[in-house]
């Protein structure tokens, strides 16, 4: 069968990135909206059936108590900046042309991923800022490889973050001049790895178009932009928050003491703990600083892996690159923060 030119004309219009079909217009919503009653339906279930455990004995009162506060204490501490990280994907969306990328980046991928990793340093923000921010970058055009280098360095390399280090640790800049190179270096690995390794189908495809619509209010695409991508990132922080917060209550102290003995055990343990604890990284310096117990190296790799890799930035890359991105990237990053942190910290601290 042949179908009409207006027919033809119609299939077109419908598949250009102005003019989705009704029926994409009508899924990309529900299922981000599903994303946000999964997480919160996530976050409720956790909580009543905690309450459960904590009605029967198996839970005890303060148990329960210290789960909802830390849940509740992670999902606050993030909300502040995974909004002002959907604000800036907006912004950037609506407002920034794609030319601007192309002349603020070296031509060449390899150049432009050491060029981003230092630009993480103008992100006031922590990784939840820098999921969404990462995600409107390449929708622009930056090649996945940059915007991933400034994924990782932009929640570790900020004045608040580095600021928030030194006085944490009173006395000891080298902490502080560790955790910016071992950042550094980190995230240009991690782009140069991406480059050499990495492969398009990975990354699932964005579901809106980039960029300003001629003729388009450019407010509205600000406002359409941020909603879509804060319900959709809202609902993955939720889950990794009661990860986390299930972390802390069912692991007890002991363990800590048991791992502080062993260096190399110490780098992996905290390394791990930063992972699970899932503490923003304008707060995570006090988080090591109280670890005595274990060595210098360790602490740093602590604050070199928990910006860049923990479950709720697990879940949120989950959320807007896929999960066959997530898992390869997150665990070639963990590798990578830790050998760059024994080296880095054996030379400086």
């Amino acid at each position: 069968m042949h179908q009409t030119d207006e027919a033809v004309g119609a299939t077109h219009t419908a598949a250009l990135p102005g003019g989705p079909s009704g029926a994409s217009r009508a899924r990309v919503p529900r299922r981000r909206l599903l994303v946000v009653g999964l997480g919160v339906a996530v976050g409720w279930g956790c909580t009543y059936a905690a309450a459960e455990l904590a009605r029967s004995g198996w839970l005890g009162a303060p148990a329960f108590g210290a789960w909802r506060t830390v849940c509740l204490a992670i999902t606050v501490q993030a909300l502040p900046f995974l909004l002002l990280g959907t604000a800036l994907s907006g912004a950037i969306n609506a407002f920034v042309p794609a030319s601007v990328f192309s002349r603020a980046l070296p031509g060449r991928p390899a150049l432009a991923v050491p060029v981003a990793s230092a630009a993480g340093v103008v992100l006031p923000g922590c990784e939840c800022a820098s999921v969404p921010v990462a995600n409107s970058l390449i929708r622009r055009g930056v090649t996945p490889a940059a915007a991933f280098a400034f994924l990782l360095s932009a929640p570790a390399i900020n004045p608040v973050v580095l600021t928030a280090t030194a006085v944490a640790f009173p006395g000891s800049p080298a902490m502080v001049a560790a955790r910016l190179l071992a950042s550094l270096v980190t995230a240009a690995v991690m782009g140069w790895l991406w480059l050499w390794l990495g492969r398009e189908e990975w990354l699932r495809p964005a579901a809106r178009h980039t960029g300003h619509h001629p003729g388009h209010s450019r407010w509205n695409e600000f406002r359409r932009g941020f909603q879509r991508d804060f319900l959709h990132a809202g609902g993955y922080l939720v889950l990794g928050a009661a990860a986390a917060a299930t972390f802390n209550v069912t692991v007890p102290r002991s363990v800590l003491d048991t791992f502080s003995g062993s260096p190399w055990l110490s780098v992996l343990f905290l390394a791990g703990l930063a992972i699970v604890l899932a503490v923003c990284s304008e707060a995570d310096a006090f988080v090591a600083a109280s670890l005595t117990g274990f060595s210098p190296t360790a602490r740093l790799a602590f604050l070199v892996v928990g910006p860049m890799v923990d479950l709720k930035l697990i879940a949120l890359q989950t959320g807007t690159f896929g999960r066959a991105f997530a898992l390869r990237f997150s665990t070639a990053t963990v590798v990578v923060a830790v050998v760059c942190s024994v080296l880095i910290g054996g030379a400086l601290l």
